[in-house]
């Protein structure tokens, strides 16, 4: 006997609004009877931590135990998709199987948003599905109840976090035997997601940005001394003294776009610019960008119940500790408010890489985005080596340098992968501000001031008084409702991702149940 799962026309990933469609390809060598070939949709956030032993060590990062053991580790599971399918049979009645090859046909559509936030969905899921006697297992919703949850679009894959977080999907395949001394035969295979992105706000000519002024240290002219060619001591160099120079005062700024966000391998729509604080006069006055480091930051928070914890990750866009000189300003008898914006050609080519997420929050983890700039200014032109000692010159002044760090902060990263069309547009028509509640009246605040009364013991807040009306579950919203009827962007509309890992690689986190 061998169970596999074909997928049709499989991409490098899947994204929402997809068709995932499929076979169960099941061989066999001698007659079997089977019952309900069930296939099942599933997305899991599963995250772990350590209850600490102290106060100080409360927010430390979880370690793995040696000895496999979990006493001290708590998790915490979420359901963020759950699907079930049943292929065959369509009477749930067992059927006898030839030997040879079978296949099983299936479907299924990729939602917009989490399951487990729906309370009345997974209610529903009591550990038991079909009709009659053709019950089939399915998840045990209750146990997702007690957890808290958010309602947001289905976060990407995770990896890269060992026993600590995670974000898989899968297509699990259960194929029932009848009988008590029978197992069931089980299946599965992993794909990797990358959600679409939320719609882009309107572009505007603002710019978020992270400046810092700086003023190098005054210094004194250093008179260099002349060495006799014949070995003599040395005498001072004829020239007057100038007492100090006025050093360059320069404001340093990083600007991006605002709102600040970055598209999954883009490059970086970066800005650095510098501003003259103060006049300068003199040609050695002149301030040069010799080192450049960028990064994009990402922290990812994990939670699990009232413990959490935040990783840090850093992705190198651009470094170069050895630059050729690059003066910050053409002329120096520009007035003061003068800017100056660097050439981007250092990290205009360089784009994100493949293995960056996007943004995401969901129940038990989110992922948020900081940008990390080091620049190194110098004073001067570095001193040249092949410069000799031995010859005269008038005066010799050695170059000051300053590292300056820049961070901007807030930043979104978006997958790239646009959503279509019909939904951006009902987004657009339903996006509107909430009206103002009308203010009560005297008689009304009187009536509000008489109901609130004591709660009865038989009745707790949450169930509700007896008399109370009923009221009904929020219908889905418009761009629910819509996204049913759409189908996900083609292939060429979506951006290279490769993730961290493997999806099919096994999973790192702690046994145990959430």
């Amino acid at each position: 006997m061998s169970i596999r799962i074909a997928l049709d026309n499989a991409p490098e990933f899947y994204t929402n609004l997809d068709f995932i469609s499929g076979r169960v390809i099941l061989a066999l060598q001698r007659p079997e009877t089977i019952g309900n070939v069930i296939v099942k949709l599933e997305g899991e956030s599963h995250t772990a931590l350590t209850v600490p032993g102290d106060r100080d060590d409360y927010y430390r990062s979880r370690a793995p135990a040696s000895d496999g053991r979990v006493g001290n580790i708590v998790t915490e599971n979420h359901k963020i998709l759950y699907k079930v399918f049943q292929v065959y049979p369509d009477d749930g009645a067992a059927v006898a199987l030839t030997p040879g090859q079978h296949e099983f046909n299936f479907n299924f559509k990729v939602p917009l948003n989490n399951i487990c936030h729906d309370p009345k969905a997974m209610s529903a899921l009591l550990g038991i599905g079909g009709m009659g006697g053709s019950g089939f297992r399915t998840m045990d919703g209750s146990k997702q109840l007690i957890l808290q949850h958010v309602k947001s679009t289905l976060p990407p894959s995770l990896t890269g976090f060992p026993q600590q977080a995670e974000i898989r999907y899968y297509i699990k395949v259960t194929i029932q035997r009848p009988g008590f001394f029978k197992e069931n035969w089980r299946y599965q295979v992993g794909f990797k997601f990358l959600p679409i992105e939320p719609p882009r706000p309107p572009k505007t000519s603002q710019e978020a940005f992270a400046r810092r002024p700086f003023t190098f240290r005054p210094r004194a002219v250093t008179e260099n001394r002349r060495r006799s060619w014949f070995g003599g001591r040395p005498t001072a160099a004829n020239s007057p003294n100038e007492g100090t120079q006025t050093p360059p005062n320069i404001e340093m700024s990083a600007r991006i776009p605002f709102p600040s966000i970055l598209t999954c391998n883009e490059p970086l729509p970066l800005r650095l610019i510098a501003r003259k604080l103060a006049p300068t006069m003199a040609r050695d006055q002149q301030v040069y960008l010799t080192a450049l480091e960028i990064a994009l930051v990402g922290y990812t928070q994990v939670r699990v119940q009232s413990l959490s914890n935040t990783e840090r990750t850093a992705w190198v866009i651009l470094s170069a500790p050895q630059l050729s000189p690059i003066p910050l300003f053409h002329n120096l008898t520009d007035p003061v408010d003068t800017e100056f914006e660097i050439p981007n050609f250092l990290w205009k080519d360089r784009r994100l890489p493949n293995t960056i997420a996007p943004s995401f929050r969901t129940c038990n983890l989110a992922r948020r985005y900081e940008i990390e700039i080091i620049l190194t200014l110098s004073w001067g032109l570095p001193a040249s080596s092949s410069s000799s000692t031995l010859l005269p010159s008038s005066k010799q002044q050695l170059p000051q340098s300053i590292t300056l760090p820049l961070k901007l902060t807030k930043v979104e990263v978006y997958s790239g992968i646009t959503p279509p069309p019909e939904l951006l547009s009902s987004v657009t028509v339903t996006d509107r501000p909430p009206r103002l509640p009308t203010r009560p009246t005297a008689a009304q605040l009187q009536a509000q001031a008489q109901a609130q009364r004591p709660p009865d013991p038989l009745y707790p807040p949450q169930l509700g008084q007896p008399a109370a009306a009923a009221y009904g579950d929020a219908p889905p919203s418009y761009d629910e409702a819509m996204a049913d009827r759409l189908a996900g962007p083609p292939a060429e509309a979506r951006p290279a991702y490769s993730g961290v890992t493997a999806e099919n690689a096994p999973s790192t986190m702690p046994a145990g149940k959430a």
